[in-house]
């Protein structure tokens, strides 16, 4: 049939797009997959061409042109910015003789727009009217050769592609075009844009269809997809995703979705409300042709249907990133390790990151960090957090206590905290810096540790910072409080932990337990008051070293008793006291196994290669019950 206008086309049902250009030229021609594959229009026609037909044959309604990159910050880098409104010349000229030859009157050129590879102000250097002007170069071209209507496509940056938007209306204000984001795994924007805020700014840039393209694979498109139609029913949408997320291969970026599997979401694309779909990255013409096959099919003979939940309300959108290991563990009452690290002294942490290897490989689950033990100057815990976990792959459990610090401070490292993807707390008092290396500096606070449990698990977890400002997103902390069993009036430290839980907290991490049935004791006092104690309790465990390191912690540190039997055996032990005082930690390790869901060790001198022998116990414990 002779092609009809787009916007009339649009009104008649779903259309399929084609699919890769630039992974498929990597593929097939074993071009590297940073090649200016822009400039193959004018070098390379014949291998462009040969594509285009490819798509074509396989049913695609609508081709692209090969200009993604085709503007004259991209074609910078290759020296090749005077070239631009060639090559997209040449790019809508070979899509239009490939579309005559092929006979498929009934396709239409899209010309292909995507960021211009530079941040805009405020974010970069770039400005709006230097944008529009590399955006008016392009799509000039594009229009002037032919193209039917705009895509712009993988833009992460709204102020960007409002921009491309506009400046495509200024150059011809009858042009269908069709704008689509790209989203991380969080299913937000590298912007920190959620698809509902999405969804809005495209469908005011009065854009013809909004949608999204790239990103991951069908199910997370279609996820995005659903949210963005909830904020804005009455637009029309595209879905355009990846063939799932791209691993290296020989040298290659390979994609693991099939055709087949793409077949069966070009009917869950159609049925979530997308009158446009296709494929990005990685797709093939085999994956056109499947979906292809699913539309045309009569309703008899079409797969089951793809079912995936749909998102319960738009507000969905804006919730936290996935729980933290820590939290997916805790809520699956699995029994967790963490080990407390001081931070080093200085700015290296090589010595940190191969002892926090030492008991990755020992069993270790997480690694708590604490902040200034005993007031002494250290570095920041949350710059260790984020080397542990970037090096080690180790989650970590951040030390955060509440004196020294105001609001604001608090705001503030919470924040960068979240920033470095730091987001297990361990909320403390702190100690007082008056024993430590600088007793004049600093040390009131204000807000204890059961009003930041309320003000992270209410607030910043909620959106809002403490005076019920807007924070942009949610943040996603799972926190934990402080808890000892040894207390001497424990009807207050019960009254305490409740106002802890009624606060937010999640889970609780005792001081050293040299006594397991102290943890029993203190559940029976909390049921008597407020019924059976459900939170998390990670039991301390505190490897001894030797007889005057017993007698200390016994006689000098509040809320550590340690039995008479158990410093006897210490200092029975003589020179071999480090090596009694892995035995006992492993008993008690063992013991607290029945009545807590984790050990929270604290290493002695910093002896993590005794940590390590403790673990041990807890691995041959676990291989023997099988």
């Amino acid at each position: 049939m002779a092609c009809i206008p787009f916007r009339e086309r649009l009104a008649q049902g779903t259309i399929l797009l084609d699919g890769a250009m630039g992974t498929m030229l990597h593929a097939q021609h074993n071009l590297p997959i940073d090649t200016c594959f822009d400039l193959l229009n004018l070098t390379e026609p014949d291998a462009v061409a040969a594509i285009h037909r490819r798509y074509l044959e396989a049913g695609a309604e609508i081709i692209e042109t090969n200009t993604f990159s085709a503007n004259t910050y991209k074609l910078a880098d290759c020296g090749l910015e005077r070239d631009c409104a060639a090559i997209n010349r040449a790019g809508v000229t070979i899509a239009r003789q490939t579309v005559a030859e092929t006979g498929r009157d009934d396709a239409y050129v899209a010309g292909s727009v995507g960021p211009l590879g530079v941040r805009l102000a405020p974010f970069g250097r770039v400005t709006e009217e230097e944008a529009t002007a590399a955006f008016t170069e392009q799509i000039s071209a594009l229009l002037e050769a032919g193209a039917d209507l705009l895509i712009f496509e993988t833009f992460s940056d709204l102020h960007e592609i409002a921009a491309a938007v506009a400046a495509a209306r200024r150059i011809d204000p009858d042009v269908p075009v069709v704008a689509q984001m790209t989203f991380t795994r969080d299913s937000r924007t590298l912007l920190g844009d959620t698809p509902a805020q999405v969804a809005r700014a495209l469908y005011a840039t009065g854009a013809d269809v909004i949608g999204v393209n790239c990103s991951s694979g069908p199910t997370h498109l279609l996820r995005i997809l659903q949210l963005m139609r909830r904020a804005v029913p009455e637009a029309r949408f595209s879905v355009v995703p990846n063939a799932g997320w791209p691993e290296m291969a020989g040298g290659r970026v390979m994609y693991p979705a099939t055709p087949d599997y793409f077949g069966e979401y070009a009917l869950a694309f159609q049925d979530a409300g997308a009158c446009l779909v296709g494929g990005c990255c990685g797709t093939t013409p085999d994956h056109i042709r499947a979906m292809r096959a699913t539309l045309d099919a009569p309703a008899h003979a079409r797969p089951a249907p793809v079912t995936v939940a749909e998102p319960a309300e738009v507000a969905a959108s804006e919730a936290p990133e996935e729980p933290t290991e820590l939290a997916r563990k805790l809520a699956a009452g699995k029994f967790v390790v963490t080990v407390e690290m001081p931070p080093p002294r200085s700015f290296t942490a090589q010595k940190v990151i191969a002892s926090a290897e030492l008991l990755r490989e020992a069993g270790a689950d997480f690694i708590n960090v604490s902040d200034s033990p005993m007031a002494r100057m250290r570095m920041s815990p949350w710059a260790v957090c984020h080397l542990i976990q970037h090096h080690v792959g180790l989650e970590t459990v951040l030390h955060f206590p509440t004196r020294g610090r105001n609001l604001l401070r608090i705001h503030g490292d919470l924040l960068a905290a979240h920033a470095l993807d730091v987001r297990n707390l361990f909320v403390v008092m702190g100690d007082p810096t008056k024993i430590g290396d600088y007793p004049d500096s600093f040390d009131t606070h204000d807000i204890v540790p059961t009003s930041l449990i309320r003000l992270v698990k209410h607030n910043l977890n909620a959106g809002a910072d403490g005076a019920g400002n807007s924070i942009g997103q949610p943040t996603s902390f799972l926190v934990g409080c402080a808890l000892n069993v040894n207390a001497g009036d424990l009807a207050r430290e019960v009254r305490l932990l409740h106002k802890k839980i009624d606060a937010g907290a999640d889970f609780a991490l005792t001081q050293p337990v040299f006594e397991p049935e102290a943890l029993d004791r203190f559940r029976a006092v909390y049921a008597a008051e407020f019924g059976p104690l459900t939170l998390p309790i990670l039991a301390g465990i505190l490897p001894l070293f030797g007889e005057r390191h017993a007698a200390f912690l016994h006689h000098e540190v509040p809320g550590i008793e340690i039995p008479d039997a158990i410093r006897q055996r210490i200092a029975a032990a003589g020179d071999r006291a480090p090596v009694e005082g892995v035995r006992v930690a492993q008993e008690l390790l063992l013991s607290v196994r029945e009545r807590a869901q984790g050990a929270y060790i604290m290493p002695a001198f910093g002896r993590y290669d005794l940590v390590a022998g403790v673990i041990d116990a807890l691995g041959r414990a676990r291989a023997g019950q099988r």
